[in-house]
């Protein structure tokens, strides 16, 4: 069944593209898998572009650049940072931070087109990302920055191959193709909707090590098949009091969300051993500064949804 998937995707990509593609790739699952399908595809045609938004985890990027080499992909590394955090200066509404995100990809995109023949852009849009975003009869859950996001006026025509598939659907994918089945999901918008309110430097860089901190301890703990499905942090300007050393401390706070979930449409919270929790709180709360309290998500999909913006 998995094989005959993998069959669905290339052949869509050889079907609807007529020319020469990029394609949107955010290092994430849904456009890491995309990206190796189609330069199984149609390796001449298409060339696939790395965003550097500025927004993104310690690391992501050296690992999109080995993806690349390890499966030969035909890829470039545009660094649109300054961009991207400029665009969400003063920005606060979550909707208009995934639409302000989903415009300036493309606008990246299209003057990356512009320099030489290219007429598609190759996305890894899932069913979640259209389902959630709304349209017809459906209400607007949030906007996904490569659905909901997405200029109304484009010079390239979209390809989305695996529009019609599920989360699960994608990572048994992933396993086929070598990948890693267990990489964590990763919004295209980055941390910038892991960060309740304004997006700033000091903010990212705080979430940053907050992020590197859940991920390597629950990675160190836990066996590849019995971590949670998604585990991540979030960024809330909520200032409380706190103590460090014999001092008086007034700080922000990191909330920690671990869901388990198949398809990405519903989840439940994941229940963490405390003593990992415990680990995880004392090493931001002691290692981030401007940081002095931890929490812990325990709300399900529904009512929530696995990010909070």
């Amino acid at each position: 069944m998995v094989s005959q998937l993998l069959d669905e995707v290339t052949g869509n990509i050889r079907q609807n593209l007529k020319g020469k593609g990029i394609l949107a790739c955010s290092g994430g699952t849904d456009s890491s898998v995309l990206a190796v399908a189609a330069a199984m595809a149609a390796p001449q045609n298409v060339k696939t572009i790395f965003i550097d938004t500025g927004l993104l985890r310690i690391g992501e990027r050296e690992r999109v650049e080995k993806l690349f080499r390890d499966f030969n992909i035909q890829g470039e590394v545009i660094d649109a940072s300054e961009t991207f955090i400029k665009n969400l200066s003063g920005i606060t509404d979550p909707e208009k931070k995934r639409k302000i995100i989903g415009e300036t990809f493309i606008r990246v995109f299209e003057e990356a087109a512009s320099r030489s023949d290219v007429q598609y852009l190759l996305q890894g849009t899932i069913a979640p990302d259209w389902i959630e975003s709304g349209g017809k009869n459906r209400d607007a859950i949030k906007s996904h920055h490569n659905v909901g996001g997405l200029p109304e006026k484009m010079n390239l025509k979209l390809i989305e191959p695996l529009r019609d598939l599920y989360k699960d659907e994608v990572r048994q994918l992933s396993k086929e193709l070598g990948l890693n089945e267990y990489l964590q999901p990763f919004p295209g918008p980055g941390l910038a909707v892991r960060i309740l309110g304004e997006v700033t430097r000091e903010r990212l860089d705080r979430l940053r090590r907050a992020t590197r901190i859940v991920e390597e301890t629950i990675e160190e703990r836990y066996n590849p098949e019995d971590r949670p499905w998604q585990y991540f942090a979030i960024y809330l300007p909520v200032k409380t009091t706190g103590v460090h050393g014999d001092k008086r401390s007034y700080g922000d706070t990191i909330a920690i969300r671990a869901v388990n979930s198949l398809d990405a449409m519903t989840a439940t919270f994941s229940m963490i051993d405390w003593n990992i929790l415990e680990d995880i709180s004392v090493r931001i709360s002691n290692e981030i500064e401007g940081i002095n309290r931890v929490v812990y998500d325990v709300t399900h999909k529904p009512p929530g949804t696995i990010e909070w913006e």
